[in-house]
């Protein structure tokens, strides 16, 4: 069986100076949390980059010292996983404008003394990966062996992919999509509708009071329907009752409104609320294409590899797009390797269906040492 990452620790780069976001605006004083499993070899070429999802952070794998939980992809991460901490030297950022460490709106501005709140600029997927390129700089990496995440995670490598070509040699994007669609910007909106009608929201301006924990619960809530499928929720909860008949009320009656009120509840215990504002507004704004094709986005893309990972019941981000993403790939002579994984577990299947992805993964990544270790012949 595959041993875990151990103990881990959270630790924090600090970039003393402006750091100019899509937007033209300027964020000084950038902190940006993360943690690293295993060891860069001395060849420096063992980099490993994993990005997280809206709800994750650096802790991907491992245990914090005192906490019985492991890091949010502990199953994929670690001695003898798919991504082998015996071979690779793993790193996990807290992205900008996350609220586990990382600035964000919930940060102290120097200037006031006070939490940004909304005067915390907005960010783009971009700017996110160009603060993790600042990270990977001071930690002396010069290529990245690969880009790994699942949903946002997925849009963060292929945005690096596009912004750092020379130095990304591989990238593994799941479960994800090149722009958001109409509906998906319409789920996020709602959210943020949730959040933003909570009365306890005050504009943003909520630190040091009560939070808008209710809006925050329901935001959650309707990104948590997206997760699953409808087989899964039919396999799990049906129309399974809380009790054995009907009160003809409007409590939790049913099996899954309380797992939803659950779900919402133990969220709002570790996120801020105006965090996932900016963040799924970051994620309605992703379009790797501009105002240009899907093919010429990939152009300037020679020497990376890509393996490509969907899921046959994510209809959050179906596999139609994961397809789109291969096809710009191919028609740009592309090295490119798509698998869609039978699963009705929904987009949650990238955090479920460990097995089949290390399987994937684990080959992949071979095959890319391999072919770099010929190409230095």
């Amino acid at each position: 069986m595959a041993e875990s990452a151990g103990t881990v620790e959270t630790k924090y780069y600090f970039f003393d100076g402006s750091f100019r976001l899509e937007s033209d605006a300027l964020l000084e004083n950038m902190v940006i949390a993360y943690e690293t499993y295993g060891n860069l070899n001395s060849e420096d070429d063992n980099a490993v980059l994993i990005c997280h999802a809206l709800s994750g952070d650096a802790h991907a794998a491992g245990y914090h010292p005192g906490e019985q939980k492991p890091g949010w992809w502990d199953d994929m991460i670690g001695p003898g996983k798919a991504f082998d901490t015996e071979k690779y030297f793993v790193i996990c950022s807290n992205i900008l404008g996350g609220c586990k460490g990382s600035t964000g709106p919930a940060s102290i501005y120097k200037e006031t003394g006070e939490p940004y709140g909304l005067t915390f600029p907005v960010i783009t997927i971009s700017d996110m990966v160009n603060a993790q390129k600042l990270l990977i700089d001071y930690l002396g990496i010069k290529k990245i062996l690969t880009v790994a995440g699942g949903s946002m995670g997925g849009m963060q490598g292929l945005q690096w992919s596009i912004s750092y070509p020379e130095m990304v040699q591989s990238c593994i994007p799941i479960a994800t999509t090149y722009k958001h669609s109409a509906q998906q910007i319409a789920f996020d909106e709602v959210g943020r509708q949730a959040i933003m009608s909570d009365p306890r929201w005050e504009n943003g301006d909520y630190y040091g009071k009560e939070h808008p924990f209710g809006g925050l619960s329901v935001a959650r809530m309707i990104g948590h329907i997206t997760y699953m499928s409808d087989t899964s929720m039919e396999q799990k909860f049906g129309r399974a009752l809380k009790k054995k008949e009907y009160g003809y009320d409007f409590t939790q009656e049913f099996e899954v409104e309380g797992y939803l009120r659950h779900r919402g509840n133990n969220f709002i215990q570790r996120f801020d609320a105006n965090s996932y504002l900016y963040i799924t507004k970051a994620m309605d704004y992703f379009d790797i294409q501009k105002n240009h094709s899907l093919f010429r986005a990939f152009q300037y893309i020679k020497k990376t590899k890509f393996l490509v990972i969907a899921f046959s019941s994510d209809w959050l981000y179906p596999s139609y797009q994961s397809r789109e993403i291969v096809k710009a790939c191919k028609m740009n002579g592309i090295d490119v390797t798509y698998c869609e994984i039978s699963s009705d577990y929904g987009h949650d299947a990238f955090l479920i269906e460990f097995p089949e992805e290390t399987k994937l993964i684990t080959h992949f990544l071979e095959k890319v040492k391999n072919d770099l270790v010929y190409a230095k012949k």
